[in-house]
């Protein structure tokens, strides 16, 4: 592992050191999660920088998301198709722990750079490779991108209304999950090594559809055991009764998960029907699935009567899980995400030449009281930290450092 210089209150992964090779968000989604726990993460970008500066970015020169995902890392330009590009990332790879990268199979290595490279400049760092198939396998050459990968998966075939075509959750789930599991394995690896376990096994190897496969419960196994293909059913979870979204008088909604037995019969209570709460049909799954659409109008009947606040309050008090469905502006002011710290402030300069403004971010997960991540800066300018990184890690000198970074910037103009 790197040189450890630990403060009196040290990050879980302070002294650790990660190369991030990748780009969008599924290998820069795990480096974040490195760097919010106290890791030095150096993220390469390509001249003119990562994709994700610019997906979502009405004004200004950095998206939010890339502020987001990019958090606690340095960034160093470099051009990985140039031959000085190469000799600086193989230094870094020389001194860094873990190397995560998200190319289609067979990209490292054209450019000099595969595992076998990697083991040869630093025999204990651990490679996390995400794809969108794996690095085996028939389709392993296929083009992977989250859409498809969740599609392949199952995950989008579930999803939506069961008359229209197949939807999609409104955030990147294939690439964030792959690169949780990324962590996941990396951690394993340097763990083995830690307690002198010796290993060849050096290689995380994650395909995106893996990741959210994993996430569908018994899809097969229910495939295989009574020939049960699910299909899309909107809000609802086949054999899940009752639980859904429900509206109230101020035109918000509620979801209620009254599902376990002992729960239905406080939520019955609360709606004012408690001959069901006693009825002893409705106490397995299997007979209240019988009867969801009645249980389902008895309900909505009841949160169209109450506000979401008194909802709220009654369900609370009787026990039964149940959550506001919120909006952008409801998390960013509600008062359990604040003292969470699952909200955090930060002055950014949205529009280019204005003044820095607060902005609020999503904090850091998970809570680990004692030694907690933290935001210690946003995503930075596209090469904010180039030269700094080649003089005090891959160990040139102020003046090589300042030539490659010149060279890097000339050959992208050109």
């Amino acid at each position: 592992m790197s040189e450890i210089h630990l403060d009196d209150n040290p990050m879980p992964l302070e002294g650790i050191r990660v190369l991030e090779l990748g780009n969008y968000i599924a290998a820069p989604f795990a480096s974040r999660i490195f760097g919010d726990f106290g890791a030095d993460v150096i993220k390469i970008e390509k001249p003119g920088g990562d994709e994700l500066r610019d997906w979502r970015r009405p004004v200004g020169d950095i998206s939010m998301l890339f502020r987001t995902v990019g958090r606690n890392k340095r960034s160093v330009v470099l051009d990985l198709r140039s031959e000085d590009g190469i000799e600086a990332v193989k230094k870094l790879i020389a001194a860094s722990d873990v190397v995560i990268e998200n190319f289609r199979p067979g990209t490292i290595e054209k450019w000099g750079i595969g595992p076998d490279i990697i083991s040869e400049l630093n025999p204990d760092a651990v490679l996390v490779r995400i794809s969108g198939y794996g690095q085996t396998g028939p389709y392993r050459n296929r083009a992977g991108f989250g859409s498809a990968a969740e599609s392949f998966a199952g995950l989008r075939f579930l999803t939506g209304e069961a008359d229209r075509p197949a939807a999609r959750a409104a955030a990147s789930m294939a690439d964030t999950v792959a690169g949780l599991y990324g962590v996941v394995g990396a951690l394993m690896l340097m763990l083995q090594r830690a307690r002198g376990i010796h290993t060849t096994a050096r290689t995380v190897d994650i395909g995106l559809y893996e990741g959210v496969f994993s996430l569908l419960e018994s899809l097969v196994p229910e495939y295989d055991a009574y020939g049960m293909v699910r299909q899309r059913s909107g809000g609802k979870l086949p054999g899940v009764v009752p639980m859904g979204a429900y509206p109230c008088t101020d035109d918000l909604e509620i979801v209620i998960g009254g599902n376990a037995s002992s729960v239905f019969k406080r939520l019955m209570r609360v709606i004012g029907r408690v001959d069901l709460a006693e009825d002893e049909s409705l106490n397995t799954a299997e007979g209240r699935q019988a009867r969801e659409e009645e249980l389902n109008d008895l309900i909505t009947a009841w949160t169209r009567s109450v506000s979401l606040k008194d909802a709220q309050a009654a369900l609370d008090e009787a026990g039964v899980p149940a959550g506001p469905v919120y909006d952008a502006p409801s998390i960013a002011e509600d008062p359990h995400y604040q003292a969470r710290g699952m909200v955090e402030e930060h002055l950014v300069e949205v529009e280019t030449g204005e003044a820095p403004r607060p902005v609020r971010f999503p904090g850091v997960v998970p809570h680990i009281p004692g030694a907690s991540g933290k935001t210690r800066w946003l995503g930075p300018e596209l090469g904010a930290h180039t030269v700094e990184v080649l003089r005090d890690v891959a160990g040139f000198s102020e003046e090589q450092a300042h030539e490659l970074a010149a060279r890097t910037e000339v050959t992208h103009v050109r």
